[in-house]
């Protein structure tokens, strides 16, 4: 890739932004992995071509936002952004919402996490050329 793409990885799962950042770094794509909603706000300035939100953030912090409220804030800020939720439960409901809101694709955390997250990038990618 001339110019790759840059993916935000946001979970405040260590483990998994290691993993989603080890993977995709190795297909070319620049990657920067944030613990929290509110950093990956501060750093919308970079132009992400894509965001892969997680959507439950846990946290002794009351004040840190979920996936749904930084959905929103990214949106508003930068409503051309592509942004791929992640998330442990499978509600219906939820997906609904978040579809709503504006995300691009919705990925379960779960042991297809990865080749799941493959699949949602490279057709993302493809309707956006």
């Amino acid at each position: 890739m001339d110019n790759p793409k840059l993916i935000f990885v946001v979970d405040d799962d260590p483990f998994i932004n290691m993993l989603v950042v080890k993977r995709f770094s190795s297909e070319g794509y620049r990657l920067e992995a944030y613990s929290s909603g509110e950093e990956c706000l501060k750093a919308l300035d970079k132009n992400p071509d894509l965001i892969i939100l997680d959507y439950l953030f846990v946290s002794e912090d009351k004040k840190i936002m979920n996936g749904l409220e930084i959905l929103e804030k990214i949106k508003h800020v930068k409503p051309d952004i592509s942004v791929i939720m992640l998330s442990g439960q499978n509600d219906g409901e939820v997906v609904l919402e978040l579809a709503r809101k504006g995300i691009d694709d919705y990925v379960i955390k779960d042991q297809n996490l990865i080749d799941n997250l493959h699949i949602a990038i490279k057709e993302l990618f493809e309707r956006k050329n």
